[in-house]
């Protein structure tokens, strides 16, 4: 087995779900696909967390390039290399942590909308998600408009893009220990493969 390539693997397919992370962060700031909401402070609290941004994003993308360097042959691709892809996996998984709990939050407190009473409230805060499923308390929610199912669009996919991701550095903290007990695969090994 190769822990170079399963490396290479895995830091390619952390690269989408990092940019997944950001841009699902960054549409939060605009429910309703507008400025207004943002300029007036009349956003979702944990919007603000920047799970995705920082969590799913930032503590994320770091160690994904290095593993990427890891999983090519080079200056990383050794048995200490292979030790350091742990450490920075590690911190993947950390962030895939953060980003899924201020995601979950944000699923269960709902969002922050003028509610029938014409007040900036969360009104599904005390729901217990029951609100995911009933569709018509989502009308109460005047502005802005269909934040109900943006939010929840939203932070849906950073729970789904954060769990992913923390199985995919938790499988490099495994192919690491590997690559540093039984060594990377080396020319020697690829010329005999070949």
């Amino acid at each position: 087995m190769c822990t170079g390539k399963c490396s290479l693997f895995i830091a390619i397919t952390l690269y989408p779900l990092v940019l997944l992370s950001i841009i699902c962060n960054i549409l939060l700031f605009f429910p309703g696909w507008t400025t207004k909401y943002v300029k007036e402070g009349q956003i979702t609290e944990e919007v603000k967390y920047m799970g995705g941004f920082i969590g799913g994003g930032v503590l994320v993308l770091i160690p994904a390039l290095y593993i990427h360097l890891t999983g090519e042959q080079g200056c990383c691709g050794n048995r200490f290399g292979m030790f350091f892809s742990i450490v920075f996996a590690a911190v993947g998984v950390a962030g895939a942590i953060y980003s899924f709990i201020v995601a979950l939050l944000g699923l269960s407190n709902g969002p922050l909308c003028k509610y029938n009473s014409g007040q900036w409230e969360t009104p599904f805060k005390e729901s217990n998600l029951t609100y995911v499923t009933k569709s018509d308390t989502w009308a109460h929610c005047l502005e802005p408009q269909n934040v109900v199912q943006f939010n929840m669009g939203l932070f849906i996919t950073l729970l789904v893009a954060s769990i992913l991701q923390g199985l995919l550095c938790a499988s490099q903290i495994i192919n690491g220990l590997v690559g540093c007990i039984c060594g990377t695969c080396s020319n020697k090994q690829a010329i005999n493969a070949g």
